[in-house]
């Protein structure tokens, strides 16, 4: 072959086709999530199966049953600065909505005389943990007569079978 010849040599090919085998490789490798131990391969699902499968991956946490009623006490991470810290938030559940990784709870406290509620998206990073403190017997869905009620009204009775 002469120099100015524009055709690649079969050692460059060679090369040229290590290479590509090893992008290839590479692109398999990232191509492919875990989930539960398992290698899925996203190229074979549909758009509706990976966002399942990220679901399920990121619901992995052990959580008690929470029930509307009951006493919990919510462990929710607060970062200051760069140290991080868990902070309990006790209250009485009055809402749960949605389900999956979507699902909330609705806490309700009495803080110095206020009433104070948040919502925890129960699947939430920020949500260090969750204890059932106490069950309530409750014949409602939602608990929201309770924000209209003060002092010793606002209590719940306590149930014990479950």
């Amino acid at each position: 072959m002469s120099v100015d010849s524009k055709e690649p040599s079969s050692q460059e090919v060679k090369i040229e086709d290590e290479s590509n085998a090893s992008e290839d490789s590479e692109v398999k490798t990232a191509s492919e999530t875990k989930s539960k131990g398992k290698k899925i391969s996203i190229q074979n699902l549909s758009p509706a199966e990976i966002i399942k499968t990220f679901e399920d991956a990121q619901l992995g946490k052990d959580l008690p049953d929470v029930y509307v009623g009951d006493t919990v006490r919510v462990g929710v991470r607060i970062s200051e600065g760069n140290k991080e810290r868990v902070q309990p938030y006790e209250g009485v559940v009055i809402a749960k909505r949605h389900g999956g990784i979507h699902q909330t709870i609705t806490v309700r406290r009495i803080f110095q005389g206020i009433g104070v509620e948040r919502i925890f998206l129960v699947h939430s990073p920020q949500v260090a943990s969750i204890k059932v403190e106490r069950r309530g017997k409750v014949r409602r869905a939602k608990l929201f007569y309770l924000r209209e009620r003060v002092g010793k009204a606002t209590r719940v009775k306590q149930r014990f079978d479950r």
